[in-house]
């Protein structure tokens, strides 16, 4: 009796565990978050704004020549779309609490969908008033991903300086990088490729 019931307490554990496995998404969502504008008052931080990007992280898994090259730049992480979503699945997200300047151009504070157009001259990071389904299956406004992309909600778009990188980054990557008190760099990174857009704040 003893030994039925721990072999059936080890199926339940073994599916389980398949279950728990097949659950976990082939990119799993990530956050990067910082705060600007605020100061120390002896150990506490006061006053700081959020400034938040909530993205899909796909892995490299031994590709390599991730965004091409040529006419066919982009084409294979865009996967038919218009633009790239800059992750996977559910589109990129980015929420600000303060008014943001990127180049001259200020981005009201605010949640917005982040894509990236992607060419192999360059690249554009896109702020757009498109909301986001959380699944692909969802009725509604809004787009999974970037599929049906359309311009004319673009709020902002933006150059980026597009660099290589000596290391190769497995999983896709968005940071803030070289930050101050009143603004920095947002950074992305995929296999040797880094993009970066600089920002401060709008006064």
């Amino acid at each position: 009796m003893r030994s039925v019931t721990f072999v059936g307490l080890f199926i339940v554990l073994l599916i389980g565990a398949d279950l728990a496995h097949a659950q976990r998404s082939a990119s799993p969502r990530g956050e990067t978050s910082t705060q600007i504008g605020g100061e120390y008052e002896g150990r506490r931080y006061a006053g700081g704004k959020w400034i938040v990007v909530d993205y899909g992280r796909p892995i490299l898994r031994g590709r390599t020549g991730i965004f091409g090259e040529g006419d066919g730049y982009g084409q294979a992480v865009n996967g038919g779309a218009p633009v790239w979503r800059a992750g996977a699945n559910k589109s990129t997200r980015f929420m600000t609490e303060a008014d943001l300047k990127f180049g001259d151009a200020t981005l009201p504070a605010g949640e917005y969908s982040l894509f990236v157009e992607l060419k192999a001259d360059g690249w554009t990071l896109i702020f757009s008033n498109h909301a986001a389904k959380d699944n692909f299956r969802d009725s509604g406004d809004g787009l999974w991903g970037s599929y049906n992309y359309t311009a004319d909600k673009d709020v902002l778009r933006v150059p980026m300086t597009v660099a290589e990188h000596t290391t190769s980054f497995d999983q896709f990557t968005i940071a803030f990088v070289n930050m101050t008190k009143t603004g920095g760099t947002l950074a992305m990174m995929w296999e040797t490729t880094r993009a970066t857009a600089d920002f401060s704040l709008a006064e």
